[in-house]
């Protein structure tokens, strides 16, 4: 994997357009359905660099808040209902559905989204859901291997994460080589790349709050991926995302699930600690 790293005239241009005018994150509280109450804002973990962190929730416009706030309103929930679907297919020579192991999801799948990635002692790496998913796939059902983004990935990631809505965002570092790939992806996370020589902590930690354009640049929590995303009018994954953010520095952009990516989303999901699991979230 090869990152440029030109300091040209691009450099000046996106440092500019990061610390344009500012606007605090609005003070509100996010309850799912007028039931669900959400931990969208917390004092951070030790050794962060931010000391309070807040939920992308709290960067966007108001109709797109409300828009998340209302599961029948939230588009990304049509992906989730997609997802339930995929939960009770049968696939594969095994003639298994994901049910048939794991049953009723809301009982069996609670608290997953809120704890992945976790360590995997067979392929000695970080498995985010994702990777679990073709595992199970794989191992058990006698299926093939969703490809990134394609076919039933990103619903069924959405269902299964959907149903820890509301869970506190907890890795367990302590597992397996966990800590040394949070190292990983906290090296990835502040090194600067691309012609406009950005890193992650660029616009979401030195000038988050401030506006890149027309977008109110977030903490750059995960909290809330598979996200839908009004812009491109789908469900969005996580390492979709990323590639997204690096290809916009103008540098060359890791595979999905590359080490590059899987230590990064292991650093960026430690970061929002304590941050409900919002998936789907709604941003712009």
């Amino acid at each position: 994997m090869h990152f440029t790293n030109n300091k040209t005239l691009f450099t000046l241009i996106g440092i500019a357009l990061c610390v344009t005018a500012s606007a605090t994150p609005v003070d509100e509280v996010l309850v799912i359905d007028e039931e669900l109450e959400m931990t969208t804002r917390v004092q951070a973990v030790e050794g962060h660099p931010i000391s309070e962190i807040y939920s992308g929730w709290h960067y966007r416009t108001p109709e797109t808040r409300a828009l998340e706030a209302d599961s029948f309103a939230n588009p990304g929930m049509l992906g989730v209902e997609q997802g339930e679907e995929i939960w009770h297919t049968v696939e594969g020579s095994e003639g298994k559905s994901c049910a048939s192991c794991h049953d009723d999801a809301a009982v069996s799948m609670k608290g997953v989204g809120a704890n992945y990635p976790k360590w995997d002692e067979k392929t000695q790496r970080p498995k985010n859901i994702e990777a679990q998913i073709n595992s199970c796939r794989v191992e058990n059902m006698g299926a093939e291997p969703y490809k990134f983004d394609k076919g039933g990935q990103k619903p069924l990631t959405a269902y299964i994460k959907n149903q820890s809505l509301g869970m506190p965002v907890e890795l367990d570092l302590s597992e397996g080589e966990m800590q040394s790939w949070w190292e990983k992806g906290k090296e990835t996370y502040y090194l600067r790349t691309g012609q406009l020589n950005l890193s992650c902590a660029s616009c979401h930690e030195q000038n988050h709050g401030k506006h890149i354009r027309a977008d109110h640049l977030s903490q750059g929590n995960v909290n809330g991926f598979p996200t839908y995303r009004l812009k491109q009018n789908k469900l969005i994954s996580l390492h979709n995302r990323f590639r997204g953010c690096i290809r916009d520095t103008r540098a060359e952009f890791p595979d999905a699930f590359s080490d590059v990516l899987m230590g990064l989303e292991v650093y960026t999901t430690w970061r929002g600690t304590g941050l409900s699991v919002e998936t789907p979230a709604v941003r712009q």
